[in-house]
């Protein structure tokens, strides 16, 4: 990848991190420090009521922050799960893409605190996600939302998560999943797709990053195996939800998500992929920042309401 491959606003925006050193090198904790001290912006999407709570899961309690951008009742929800590579991120420093997809879907957002590996191998994270959803479906009337309204989203290894939570969802007989939104997802673990190896040194997400996260991810629980880790693993993907994926032009991992978007067409679920080209991986957590971003968060906004104001059996 070439400087000249991004957007103006998003090369400008690369330009201002200045040389940013690889995660490996600084270490996990300074790392997210890094991710947790940035400032948020001045200028986040206003909400109506933003609540967190706190409920049971598997090991402990999972932390949720509820973002409702207006105060109709019965309403649609989605369940969002933060990126950073099941090793960084919270509902604090993804409150941003939280707030926007809110806005943009006109929909309640519920955020999920889910645990982070090294400290709590996997399936910690699948287990607090799949929970949290359960709960959010299983207390939508108490919540005041649409049960027959529930989706899943996710971006990066949030849009993992989403994904494995679809995927269980189908194959336990759990909670009816109405749509799952995969952004620019970490869906896979092949390192030899042409989206990774043509750019190794891709901005905010190197090669190095990747196999630095994995380890780390991995530590404790071995090498992924199953679907439910690794979604691109699952044999059968029919009877999934509909599905919006997105990825980014200049992102390492975009063939992951482009593939499993093809293979949700062929197994017949109804799909949009779009690839916004000219950003890198992650372009979402800070939306506002680009004029691609803004577009992406519209788009995707606006297709969830379309979803969910015309409900159709699949």
């Amino acid at each position: 990848m070439t400087a000249s491959s991004l957007d103006p606003d998003a090369a400008a925006r690369v330009a201002a991190f200045g040389v940013v050193p690889p995660m490996r090198q600084r270490g996990l904790a300074e790392v997210r420090h890094g991710l947790e001290s940035a400032p948020l912006p001045d200028d986040m999407p206003p909400m109506v009521a933003v609540d967190d709570r706190s409920i049971p899961g598997v090991s402990g309690d999972i932390g949720l922050r509820i973002y409702r951008p207006s105060r109709a009742e019965n309403g649609p929800v989605v369940v969002y799960f933060h990126g950073g590579g099941m090793v960084l991120g919270s509902n604090h420093s993804f409150e941003p893409l939280a707030r926007m997809l809110a806005v943009a879907s006109d929909s309640t957002v519920v955020s999920v605190d889910y645990r982070l590996a090294p400290e709590n191998p996997p399936p910690a994270q699948f287990d607090d996600a799949y929970a949290a959803t359960a709960w959010v479906a299983d207390n939508a009337e108490q919540l005041h939302l649409d049960r027959s309204r529930v989706a899943v989203a996710g971006d990066s290894a949030g849009g993992s998560l989403a994904a494995a939570v679809a995927l269980a969802a189908r194959d336990r007989r759990g909670p009816a999943i109405f749509a799952q939104v995969l952004m620019y997802p970490g869906l896979d673990r092949d390192m030899a797709t042409s989206s990774i190896t043509s750019q190794p040194d891709a901005p905010f997400l190197s090669l190095d990053d990747i196999n630095y996260m994995h380890d780390l991810a991995d530590g404790g629980a071995g090498a992924p195996h199953d679907a439910y880790r690794v979604p691109a693993y699952a044999a059968d993907l029919s009877n999934l939800p509909q599905t919006i994926l997105l990825t980014a032009g200049c992102d390492p991992i975009r063939d992951w998500g482009e593939r499993f978007a093809a293979r949700l067409r062929d197994a017949g679920v109804q799909t949009t992929l779009t690839r916004y080209p000219g950003v890198y991986h992650g372009f979402l957590m800070r939306a506002d920042a680009t004029a691609r971003g803004r577009l992406a968060i519209a788009e995707t906004g606006a297709l969830l309401r379309a979803k969910f104001a015309h409900q159709l059996e699949f």
